[in-house]
């Protein structure tokens, strides 16, 4: 507990979120308050035991990039690493790391802990305090007060939460801890937009009621890759999982019970995630299917737990233990703790700006599933963001922070989000990116560690990694690029290419599939030189240099609407041509940009044009009225 009373940043929860936006904001020099239950539950993994994956590796690269906790965590506890589609280019490969529940706790409560300028005040937060439409600060569950200069709020399932299991409803935040109801209640009244959704987790089972010895075992890749840039290699033991399916017995006993499952009984009427159905949801949605596989994760080296990934379920008990002991290796399984559904409250995220502010209450951040969205990776990379523009929100700095599309999958996400909205929560896939030939997992630091060492997010370590890296990486393909063949000549070395008498660089040697670097290294031994790390991102950059020129057009294009703001308050009423049905969209969402705008259901080009000329207009207008004003 600390003594202090005023903070630049509070921070409200202790989650995936909750601690990167603390961290985020005490590394730009904010003093920050993070405010949670208990900080004995700060870094629990509530639901699976893993990081990463599809989409979701890329953003805990980028958190990793700008200087996050998430993946140097993982790194020290993971217990299993895989990259996801290895045998598919680097674009759509996905780092996953399985992780020790115990081992992720401590390394994130030791990350928190040492942050300078960050103070842990563990109570329950209950309301918010508001001066007019500005937030100013919380009040906890015991009555007392801490005020700030912005506030972010990473509440996660806890807003009126209740666990479904079979028709018991309990209160809660998550398993063996209250809801935050008073908070969702105040949230109520200032006129937010909000909902209801639902997220789901399996039984968890106990190992050695496991019948090893006939599943599948799935072993981790040797060496382990690691998540951070910080990271040189992975010392914690490794483990492997297990496979098994679920079979025409399961899907019987799970058909025969829906009208005791919550979503199918009505109990439940919120949405869950649709990528990540309850195995309820599988039966039902894909009746053709005969098995879905499960894959059984040890919860940890020294964990008595196992869980069981893809048979998240809120059928009773019983059921549960029924259709689990239908399954191979599972005959004789005993469940340590059931499955259970949670539902809870959300605030539409097009209620917020581009930079996870609220619109309507200035100084006020949200972060995680309170914005609608479902994951740890997807919660840490808002977390981080509000966090960035919390602090600098605090400092009276009036632009905040935005990632690009084209620079982030995390921009992508936190676009999709107060653009679109959500109607279901929100999952991260590589497919929701345009530009994921550049968005690759290898290359967030190159994208991101630039941007956030000059915003001050970066500490001397990261930044100092990287400017080498940098300049390795710069030296390589400069030197590549000042080697070169004739068809002729690289016919020589048992390299063939088209005879069009046109020389070729290295760099663009190595764009072809066939060649290799270890080829042009026997034909200029300069090459020799690069170090290993170097030579797999040069390769890498050579390989994707033609599809990312093919593709600089379009992202000149994004950026150019991204750079146009519409100012706000912006008045779409009267502009001749543009529908009836867009002018209220339009006036409803806000769009802070003309990018924004274009996302808006029933846009077309020719309205884009319209309300271009007239921002452009009004812009125009503005400039004359401050010259005659200052004349």
């Amino acid at each position: 507990m600390t003594d202090l009373q005023t903070f630049d940043v509070i921070v409200v929860g202790g989650g995936h979120a909750g601690v990167e936006a603390a961290a985020a904001a005490a590394r730009m020099g904010a003093v920050t308050a993070l405010v949670t239950h208990r900080f004995e539950t700060i870094g629990e993994m509530s639901c699976n035991p893993a990081i990463g994956g599809l989409g979701k590796g890329h953003l805990v690269r980028e958190i990793d990039a700008l200087d996050g906790l998430m993946g140097r965590v993982i790194d020290q506890a993971g217990i299993q690493f895989r990259v996801l589609n290895r045998s598919k280019g680097p674009a759509v490969q996905g780092p996953r790391a399985q992780a020790d529940r115990v081992l992720y706790k401590q390394a994130m409560q030791a990350a928190i802990q040492s942050q300078v300028g960050l103070h842990v005040i563990s109570e329950p937060v209950d309301d918010v305090i508001m001066q007019g439409d500005q937030c100013c600060g919380v009040i906890t569950a015991s009555g007392a007060s801490y005020t700030a200069g912005a506030v972010v709020l990473t509440t996660g399932t806890f807003l009126r939460g209740v666990i479904h299991q079979g028709t018991k409803r309990t209160p809660a935040g998550r398993i063996g801890e209250k809801p935050a109801v008073k908070l969702a209640e105040r949230l109520y009244d200032t006129g937010l937009r909000m909902g209801r959704l639902k997220t789901g987790t399996p039984a968890r089972l106990f190992k050695d009621s496991i019948n090893w010895e006939i599943l599948e075992e799935q072993p981790g890749d040797t060496p382990p890759e690691p998540f951070s840039f910080l990271t040189d290699s992975i010392t914690v033991p490794q483990i492997s999982c297990h496979i098994t399916h679920t079979n025409e017995t399961t899907h019987e006993i799970i058909a025969n019970n829906l009208d005791q499952a919550p979503i199918y009984s009505g109990q439940i009427e919120s949405v869950g995630p649709r990528y990540c159905p309850s195995i309820e949801d599988k039966i039902v949605r894909f009746k053709e299917r005969t098995a879905h596989q499960v894959f059984l994760e040890p919860e940890g080296l020294t964990s008595d737990l196992v869980y069981p990934n893809g048979l998240s379920t809120s059928l009773p008990e019983e059921v549960q233990a029924a259709f689990l002991r239908s399954m191979k290796g599972l005959e004789d399984t005993v469940i340590a703790q059931a499955g259970y559904a949670i539902e809870y409250d959300y605030v539409d995220p097009r209620e917020l700006s581009a930079g996870l502010e609220v619109k309507s209450i200035k100084g006020l951040f949200l972060a995680g599933q309170i914005n609608g969205t479902t994951g740890y990776e997807e919660a840490g990379a808002q977390g981080l963001i509000a966090g960035i523009n919390a602090a600098l929100k605090a400092s009276g700095a009036e632009d905040p922070f935005k990632i690009s599309r084209a620079d982030g999958y995390i921009g992508v996400m936190i676009d999709d989000l107060v653009s679109r909205g959500v109607s279901e929560p929100y999952r991260m896939f590589t497919s929701r990116a345009e530009y994921r030939l550049r968005l690759r997992a290898d290359n967030a630091d190159q994208r991101l560690t630039g941007l956030g060492d000059g915003l001050g997010v970066v500490g001397a370590e990261r930044a100092k990694m990287f400017h080498v890296k940098q300049a390795a990486i710069t030296k390589g393909i400069e030197l590549l690029k000042s080697l070169s063949l004739t068809p002729n000549e690289a016919a020589d070395h048992g390299i063939s290419i088209k005879k069009d008498g046109r020389r070729r660089s290295g760099f663009d040697l190595l764009s072809y599939k066939e060649v290799s670097f270890a080829q042009l290294a026997g034909i200029w031994p300069e090459l020799d030189e690069l170090d290993p790390g170097t030579v797999e991102q040069v390769g890498i950059e050579a390989r994707y240099a033609v599809y990312l020129e093919r593709q600089a057009a379009d992202i000149a294009s994004l950026r150019k609407d991204e750079a146009l703001k519409i100012p706000p308050g912006f008045s779409y009423h009267g502009i001749p041509g543009l529908s009836t049905e867009l002018q209220l969209k339009l006036t409803e969402q806000a769009p802070e940009t003309l990018a924004q705008a274009s996302k808006i259901d029933g846009m077309t080009p020719a309205a884009l044009m319209l309300i271009l000329a007239h921002v452009k207009r009004g812009a125009h207008s503005g400039a004359r009225d401050r010259a005659d004003a200052a004349g």
